[in-house]
């Protein structure tokens, strides 16, 4: 026996589960290949989606040879049995899961940007994936449910071996699967079509059932909200339209020139935003205020924005960045130079003060994800502000582990009482306030040792 496909082998599966109608279910898939399969089994059982995001671990001299798996949330899987068999050390281990923790934030990134989690407090979760082999980052996946509050862990795939059960453990409160061969020799073997699942359709299968509710790729530290935040009234600067040049892309900006120039800041916005962002223009207000350039400008065009990957590919946006900064200096004669960043663009915005030469004046993030810079961030030297909201818990475990990776003039700032969008009373201008002082302070020193 064999299925069709993904959506054949989630509709069998579904049957299996019919068992679980009526409760309060949410069906959660594995990327990329087990998220077609939990569609098919969302919409059959009328449950919510959402994803779950884990990395298998493998051994540093033959990858294919798992040996754990990582999840959200800094959890951990490991088989000691492989370890030991292939005689990896402690570094190594650790190395291996820092590596593929990192993919696991960029893929949560990628996934999730502008979509909150969905709750599992005290729900069913039902892990989908579209077969078992070694049960490694099944078990993970169970153990990150279970940790964001599962009553009941159900883990449901359509084909594993026989005594699949045993090799997950205790991870899983129920199984199901519709085969369990005894001539399993791979997951692929099942399947008439087990072609690769792409990020595009694990985006698409989510914006099918809905899950969560705002559009897939949305970054919500930055996307304008239909309304104004608190604090946004202020009149924007003067600006003028440019036509910055990266490479040979011609790509769309707002340039300000207040007098008495005292510098110029370019803002890296994150994903799923663009150079109208209202925070960022009320950002750019009180730094034209205070006698600072500002220059606002889509990272990508609107061919390129249509990749969804394109948008949370940290380095194509650094490089876009340090093409423009280049333009900023050589076409509009601009010195010295800070980057503001938000979200992702944070990330963007680090990665390029660390390319070699970048001779940046200072970096500022609100919001900002500096994590997904990743091994870049020791080779900052500008000075560099963080700027997170006190109310914006996982937000600001990032940034504290990011701030300890910085080896430049640094200061992390908490904004208190401010959630992720700083959307409360006196927030965003207490966020605009500590970015204006760090540039006058670093870009006029800058201006003044030139």
């Amino acid at each position: 026996m064999t299925f069709a496909d993904r959506e054949d082998a989630g509709g069998r599966l579904a049957d299996l589960l019919e068992f679980l109608r009526g409760q309060p279910v949410v069906v959660l898939g594995l990327p990329r290949g087990g998220v077609p399969v939990a569609a098919k089994v969302a919409s059959k059982l009328g449950a919510p989606m959402d994803v779950i995001i884990v990395r298998k671990t493998g051994v540093p001299f033959q990858p294919e040879l798992a040996m754990g798996a990582v999840g959200e949330d800094g959890i951990a899987v490991t088989s000691p049995d492989v370890v030991a068999m292939a005689g990896v050390t402690d570094q190594e281990l650790a190395a291996v899961q820092a590596r593929e923790g990192r993919e696991v934030a960029a893929r949560a990134a990628r996934y999730r940007a502008g979509r909150p989690r969905l709750d599992l407090a005290g729900k069913v979760a039902v892990v989908v994936d579209d077969g078992i082999a070694t049960g490694a980052t099944a078990r993970a996946a169970c153990q990150i449910a279970r940790a964001h509050g599962a009553a009941r862990v159900v883990l449901a795939v359509p084909v594993a071996p026989a005594g699949w059960q045993e090799r997950v453990g205790v991870s899983a409160d129920e199984f199901a699967s519709v085969l369990e061969p005894s001539n399993f020799f791979a997951v692929g073997q099942f399947y008439d079509d087990f072609s690769q699942t792409t990020d595009e359709q694990v985006i698409a299968c989510l914006r099918a059932a809905g899950a969560p509710s705002d559009p897939p790729g949305a970054d919500p530290a930055d996307d304008p909200p239909p309304d104004d935040p608190p604090g946004i009234g202020a009149a924007q600067p003067a600006s003028r339209e440019v036509g910055p040049i990266a490479g040979t892309t011609l790509l769309a900006g707002n340039l300000t020139e207040p007098s008495g120039l005292a510098g110029t800041v370019i803002f890296a916005h994150g994903s799923g935003s663009s150079r109208h962002s209202p925070r960022n223009r009320y950002v750019a207000a009180v730094l034209a205020e205070a006698g600072l350039g500002t220059l606002l400008f889509d990272l990508l065009t609107p061919a390129e924005e249509a990749d969804r990957a394109n948008v949370f590919d940290i380095g194509l946006l650094a490089g876009r960045l340090s093409q423009v900064t280049a333009w900023l200096r050589t076409q509009q004669h601009r010195e010295p130079i800070g980057y503001f960043g938000a979200s992702t663009g944070a990330a963007a915005a680090l990665w390029a003060a660390a390319e070699p030469g970048a001779d940046i004046a200072a970096v500022v993030s609100r919001g900002g994800r500096p994590d997904l810079a990743a091994e870049r961030l020791a080779a900052v030297t500008a000075p560099t502000l963080l700027i997170v909201g006190g109310h914006d818990a996982a937000v600001l475990d990032l940034n504290r582990s990011a701030f300890a990776e910085l080896r430049c003039d640094k200061q992390l700032a908490v904004v208190p009482g401010a959630t992720h969008l700083f959307d409360e009373p006196g927030t965003l201008e207490a966020a605009a306030a500590l970015a204006r002082d760090w540039f006058l302070g670093n870009l006029g020193r800058a201006a003044g040792s030139g």
